[in-house]
């Protein structure tokens, strides 16, 4: 059976499997296809039959809408869920082969969800420091239990993306030796050829930022070049490796080389010319030869063996270090350690003030003894967002067994590369900056969601209350814009209590990502507050003195001192004050619940220092930002936009006084849709 047989059985079951879809991008996949063929017939281990196996290599696909040529690889090695149906299905509702590589419809083959260019490179990043730091932690000298490569595909806008500049940067300072990435260097972007906008030399910018690169200049039918620089590549292992291929986009269709083959189906006509030219039957489609077949479902067979002999060594390993094999695995398997939750600290109300990101040091500096798998650091604000863990050390290319990131100026890079970290298993990846930059952040941050990827965001500074920086750095918009993303848990706690209970709900959360907002000006440590309460998404604080509530004041994070303290006040009202740290979470508690926090014919007024975007959903009137903030000292910053104690009395008092006259509407009853 010849290898350009087996390399055009992909090309054209990429092309049949656009074409039927009228839908997708059939010039990369013909393109890649020796470098696919190579890959998963020579040189990845993997096991179709068992394909969440921990020690497998991983492969990203970066240039995501080739995933024709993923989805086709992934039928032609045995994996199950990857029928020929599944192919003619593509881009289809329902299907498990959508028009971007999603890693949350089948549990095994796609590692990380991508499409968004740039990202898939940057969790690769993440991928590969997971094998180290676990390799650091778990392997012996006579027992490597962890020992896995990352493979990346990645095209040319994957190149001009920042983002994986930012996370490959960090790849080279870190000298990850187990990441190899191919780079698809087709000369084809949308537009046209790269010529138009992207001249520059890849592989000098990449020797540049710390890797080893090699060129194949024949991608296009010489295999044994590409497994051969993959051989090479393996022999580095300081650096992680670049390999430039250089391919011809669309191979064999009448348009080769043309940005017409990038992002539109051949038609009927030129498949068949191609499969005319190469010895194919033109009127067969999705075709795949019984020799061809056998070729590639070889896999199957030699990755049970692989699996097998894994599995052996890890009995052995399990025999002489049992203790270890326990805890390997618990990581793996996603299992949090017994009892961690007593190690959450609680406050008193008599306990001093402090802004909430010092909360959070308290927390994490105790969390992070009891639970070894929560990792991660901050883009280069340590100091300020006090995430240090200090109970370990830095991670870096000497120590890959410390748990602290240090991800310098690059939040983006950051927050991809800690979803490829959440995405490798065993690990509970965090990443800290200042609330305003999380905006930097988003394109990872939204795959965090998309991906349902535990990640936990502690960003800081969260409002106009960081004072004298302005408003280059107050965020305004940035609560409503999280809130607005599906799949993601917004918590901004008010207290001491309140965070333990926010980091309790992002540490159990493991499949959904979560932003937690901390104050830099400190707050009040408020009787009521739980951690307990925080799970609901909002609770009572407060409760009115005298009988059923006349008025309720809803606030989160640093505001809710200034309710607490200015319904204290009104002692001629019956105040009830709610915190409200997570909207998304009180969303999900029972109507009943909802309506005991929010009853019908109570006014309620909102205060939250940020947009006022939303809040009409939880009050009837709000004290809110509908501007930017400005420059000066946090007190009188927070005084000359009304956030004080006594402006959110007086406020209240006139909502209440109005709502005396005009009913106030139920927030919770709604029309059902």
């Amino acid at each position: 059976m010849s290898q350009e047989k087996c390399i055009n059985t992909i090309r054209l079951l990429a092309a049949d499997t656009v074409q039927k879809a009228s839908s997708g991008h059939p010039g990369a996949p013909m393109g890649m296809a020796p470098m696919a063929y190579t890959l998963w017939t020579q040189v990845m281990n993997y096991s179709p039959t068992n394909p969440l196996w921990n020690n497998r290599d991983r492969f990203v696909l970066s240039n995501g809408h080739a995933c024709a040529l993923q989805y086709s690889m992934l039928h032609l090695t045995g994996y199950k869920e990857y029928t020929m149906d599944q192919l003619k299905s593509f881009r289809q509702i329902g299907s498990k082969t959508p028009g971007h590589p999603e890693n949350v419809l089948v549990k095994g083959g796609i590692e990380v969800t991508s499409g968004p260019l740039g990202q898939g490179i940057s969790n690769a990043v993440g991928l590969a420091a997971a094998e180290a730091h676990f390799a650091a932690t778990f392997n012996k000298p006579d027992f490597k239990i962890v020992d896995n490569y990352t493979y990346v595909f990645l095209g040319d806008g994957c190149m001009q993306e920042g983002v994986s500049n930012e996370a490959c940067s960090l790849a080279g300072h870190l000298g990850l030796g187990k990441l190899i990435a191919l780079y698809d260097d087709n000369n084809i972007t949308i537009d046209g050829e790269c010529e138009l906008s992207f001249t520059e030399d890849v592989c000098k910018r990449y020797e540049a930022l710390g890797w080893h690169t090699l060129v194949v200049s024949n991608g296009d039918s010489d295999v044994a070049a590409i497994q051969h620089a993959i051989e090479e590549a393996k022999k580095v292992t300081d650096k992680p490796t670049l390999i430039k291929v250089k391919t011809t986009i669309g191979y064999g269709s009448k348009n080769q080389g043309k940005e017409k083959v990038h992002g539109a189906a051949l038609g009927d006509e030129d498949i068949a010319q191609i499969k005319t030219k190469w010895g194919f039957d033109p009127n067969e489609k999705f075709h795949v030869a019984d020799d061809v077949l056998a070729v590639f479902r070889k896999a199957v067979e030699v990755g049970q063996k692989k699996f097998d002999e894994w599995t052996e060594l890890f009995k052995k390993y399990e025999a002489k270090y049992p203790e270890l094999a326990k805890e390997y695995t618990r990581r793996m398997s996603g299992k949090l350690p017994d009892n961690w939750k007593a190690s959450l600290p609680t406050w008193k109300p008599e306990d001093p003030e402090k802004g909430t990101r010092q909360f959070s040091e308290t927390v994490i500096t105790s969390l992070s003894t009891v639970i070894p798998e929560l990792v991660g650091g901050s883009a280069d604000l340590n100091p300020s967002t006090l995430t240090y863990l200090k109970c370990s050390k830095d991670f870096q290319k000497d120590s890959y067994d410390g748990r602290n990131f240090r991800f310098g100026v690059r939040e983006h890079g950051m927050a991809a590369i800690l979803n490829g970290l959440a995405a490798y298993g065993g690990l509970i990846p965090f990443g800290s900056t200042f609330l305003n930059f999380i905006g930097y952040a988003m394109g990872a941050v939204r795959l965090s969601a998309i991906s349902d990827l535990g990640v936990i965001y502690i960003m800081t500074h969260d409002s106009i209350g960081l004072g004298e920086d302005g408003p280059t750095h107050q965020p305004i918009e940035s609560l409503m814009m999280l809130r607005a993303l599906p799949g993601i848990l917004v918590l901004r706690p008010g207290d001491g209590n309140e965070v333990s209970g926010a980091y309790a709900v992002a540490i159990e959360n493991r499949h959904r990502p979560s932003v937690m907002a901390l104050s830099r000006q400190p707050c009040s440590n408020l009787a009521g507050t739980s951690i307990e309460g925080v799970s609901k998404g909002a609770y009572v604080v407060r409760e009115a003195e005298g009988g059923k509530p006349q008025l309720t004041i809803v606030a989160s994070g640093s505001e809710l001192s200034l309710a607490y303290h200015a319904a204290q006040s009104l002692k001629d009202l019956k105040v009830r004050v709610v915190s409200m740290p997570s909207w998304e979470l009180f969303r999900e508690q029972p109507q009943e619940y909802q309506e005991s926090v929010f009853p019908d014919g109570v006014p309620v007024l909102g205060v939250e220092a940020a947009s006022f975007v939303g809040w009409r959903e939880y009050a009837h009137s709000v004290i809110a930002m509908t501007g930017f903030g400005c420059s000066g000292p946090f007190k009188k910053v927070l005084e000359k936009y009304g956030f004080t104690a006594e402006s959110v009395a007086e406020k209240a008092r006139k909502v209440y006084e109005y709502y005396q006259t005009v009913p106030a509407h139920s927030l919770i009853k709604r029309a059902p849709l």
